[in-house]
């Protein structure tokens, strides 16, 4: 193939909906309704339903999220929370950032989601929550980990930020933990122009927290009843949200088409592909493979004009942001592995079917 293909190309999608998202911004400059306002509620009601959750909270970014999830769980100081160590690294700031400790486990060797068996063990007095990472927009096995979690009295969050329309069993994830945290920064499949992010949940108690944490710790203007936080949504993104949102499922649908084609046409056995449980019903936002030959098999790929990513080169315990909790190289073997030898291949709605064949055929020749 002549053209490049990225990992990632976010221009057919913005194409497909400029027009709309132009006239979108024209109502919120209309209405100078730049930081929360009606757009954002607007978005956050559209949000909820699609997700099947009683509330949602639009705030600025992902982390942000995951921050306020653990503040509205009153988790700060001396207390801990088990999260998978291979996630993107905002999974842990969000404990860091309530004052919390995250303490990470492993990953299953052929899911790479977080490993269930592995959680018992990590849990200890301190231990106030479990954060499962619907990672690569494949989710976790749900069941398992709220077993766990209500054996031990445990708090359920979701870091659903890459899984925004992924279903576990049938259902939307976003509805099984006491909140789930979304991301909706531009890469995403439900992305945002702009930073942006959210959170769903059945409690409304937790709801009424979060909207107050978000601004300023106040409910009415100019009266703050704790120390809160500028992490406020703004409408021009609550209004690209609320145009993309109609596509998200044709999008979703779209990207396990591809997918699908990747499952069944890779056949390469250098190459191993992320298995596929029978009660998961994921998304792709990322199409992850390993390969023990990571630097050739990559320049491979840049030789047939396709352009790889890694999601992520270091797991988070063995980040120089955490050398201070002393883990080290072969604590977590399997996020160690997945670390090092995954490769991105392409994955966006827009890939046409000719592109998804000269990936599959240039993966094969390898």
């Amino acid at each position: 193939m002549d053209k490049k293909i990225p990992c990632l190309d976010l221009q057919g999608q913005h194409k497909q909906v400029k027009q709309e998202i132009f006239e979108a911004f024209e109502r919120v400059y209309e209405k100078t309704a730049f930081s929360g306002g009606s757009f954002v509620e607007e978005f956050e009601n559209a949000f909820a339903k699609y997700i099947g959750s009683n509330y949602a909270a639009g705030v600025s970014n992902g982390t942000i999220a995951l921050h306020l999830a653990m503040i509205a769980l009153e988790i700060g100081p001396g207390d801990e929370v088990i999260i998978p160590a291979n996630t993107f690294i905002a999974t842990a700031w969000g404990v860091s950032h309530a004052g919390a400790t995250p303490v990470f486990v492993d990953c299953d060797a052929d899911s790479w989601e977080i490993d269930t068996s592995k959680i018992e063990a990590a849990i200890t007095p301190k231990t106030k929550a479990v954060i499962g990472v619907h990672l690569y927009g494949q989710p976790f096995d749900v069941d398992a980990v709220k077993a766990i979690c209500d054996k031990h009295n445990l708090f359920l969050v979701e870091d659903a930020a890459q899984s925004q329309g992924a279903r576990y069993k049938g259902k939307t994830v976003g509805v099984f933990g006491e909140m789930a945290c979304y991301s909706f920064y531009p890469g995403k499949n439900l992305g945002a122009c702009g930073e942006a992010g959210g959170l769903t949940t059945n409690n409304e108690k937790y709801l009424k927290h979060i909207q107050s944490l978000r601004n300023h710790g106040s409910v009415v203007r100019y009266f703050h009843d704790e120390i809160g936080y500028n992490y406020r949504m703004g409408g021009l993104e609550g209004a690209s949200l609320i145009v993309k949102i109609k596509y998200l499922e044709g999008w979703n649908n779209r990207r396990r088409e591809i997918a699908s084609k990747y499952q069944k046409g890779i056949t390469n056995p250098k190459v191993k592909l992320q298995s596929k449980p029978e009660w998961s019903d994921g998304i792709y936002h990322l199409f992850v493979v390993t390969t023990d030959q990571k630097d050739a098999f990559v320049k491979h790929l840049a030789d047939n004009n396709i352009v790889a990513a890694f999601h992520y080169p270091v797991p988070c315990h063995l980040q120089k942001a955490y050398a201070h909790l002393e883990y080290k190289k072969g604590d977590f073997p399997n996020s160690e592995y997945l670390a090092e030898h995954c490769v991105s291949l392409p994955m966006y709605a827009e890939l046409g079917d000719a592109e998804v064949d000269w990936v599959i055929k240039t993966v094969n020749s390898f």
